[in-house]
């Protein structure tokens, strides 16, 4: 298999720890690109140059990280990342968290695109507000689970530092 990543992309870093997690780190050629160069080979895995992008053994090409996840899941289902009676609330959880990882990234890019002041626009201000909502909705159903304190880098738990670096908290 054929993994198409960058060292920046939350979405790639999400593939990578089902990777890792479903021991198949080993079975994976990672293959380093910018998303932004119209790289050819990416290209050639996913027409819309986005990442991740995963290639089959069987030669089929994956987009979208979460397929990506239900894909590698399946290929050792003797380890399931998701136990069957709690694959509802698991799946909940998950959208909300993908919902705050897009409205973040957006949030980086549109930086990126157009400097910071493209938060006070009503698009910008949007995606403040949605992550604000998904921030305490998920804080609210996490509850004992949730952060404690105020959450920076160094308090933060390891799978939380994918989301927050690009909300400009604090190393």
């Amino acid at each position: 298999m054929e993994l198409y990543l960058n060292a920046t992309s939350p979405y790639a870093r999400l593939a990578r720890i089902v990777l890792l997690e479903k021991g198949l780190a080993e079975s994976v050629t990672l293959k380093w690109c910018d998303p932004w160069a119209d790289d050819a080979d990416l290209l050639e895995a996913n027409p819309a140059g986005r990442i991740p992008a995963l290639v089959t053994e069987e030669g089929i090409r994956l987009s979208e990280s979460l397929l990506i996840a239900v894909y590698l899941d399946g290929v050792r289902p003797n380890k399931p990342m998701i136990a069957q009676d709690s694959l509802g609330e698991v799946l909940h959880l998950a959208g909300l968290g993908q919902n705050l990882m897009d409205a973040a990234f957006n949030t980086v890019i549109a930086r990126k695109h157009y400097g910071n002041e493209i938060d006070v626009s009503e698009l910008g201000q949007r995606r403040t507000r949605a992550m604000q909502r998904l921030l305490k909705q998920l804080d609210g159903e996490l509850g004992e689970k949730s952060r404690p304190q105020p959450l920076t880098w160094a308090t933060s738990p390891p799978q939380w530092r994918w989301i927050i670096s690009p909300l400009g908290c604090q190393r």
